[in-house]
């Protein structure tokens, strides 16, 4: 039988490897569950600039992201996935590149970024900009359980 405990030490074992296979491995091992439909919550908080990622009520991740900074706002509400684009590029902001994004409210996306030195403060155009690896974590985990995922942005 598989419960949330061996789900969660098969996931933890897998630390070593590069995060995004780490991520492959949480899927499969999610996937192996008896119900196979995963509930995923990621909530952003917006004061605090940090994401955390639970998975059936089990906080897996916590990471820092860059939401809207002054004069952007990044929308605050509760959402479900409505798209997922492995590479987008921005028609708005001159065709910036976002990788593993997933679209939550219309042009609004939790999306990688290559301005890590910026994670932890505002600093996009409202969207929530995550490391690239965690990101594609999250995009993995998002795809394999898309109509089981909530998106909570709270200021």
């Amino acid at each position: 039988m598989t419960t949330a405990k061996s789900v969660r030490r098969r996931i933890f074992s897998h630390r070593a490897t590069k995060p995004v296979l780490w991520a492959f491995a949480m899927v499969a091992a999610l996937s192996a569950s008896p119900a196979s439909a995963a509930s995923i919550l990621a909530k952003v908080d917006i004061s605090d600039q940090r994401m955390e990622v639970y998975v059936d009520g089990i906080r897996y991740f916590n990471w820092a992201v860059s939401t809207g900074r002054s004069g952007y706002q990044t929308p605050v509400g509760a959402y479900e996935p409505q798209r997922l684009e492995a590479m987008w590029h921005s028609r708005k902001y001159n065709w910036a590149p976002m990788p593993s994004s997933i679209f939550f409210h219309g042009g609004y996306a939790i999306h990688g970024t290559d301005a890590i030195a910026d994670l932890g403060q505002p600093a996009s155009h409202g969207c929530v900009r995550l490391h690239p690896d965690n990101a594609a974590m999250l995009f993995e985990l998002v795809r394999a359980h898309v109509e089981d995922t909530e998106i909570i942005v709270t200021e």
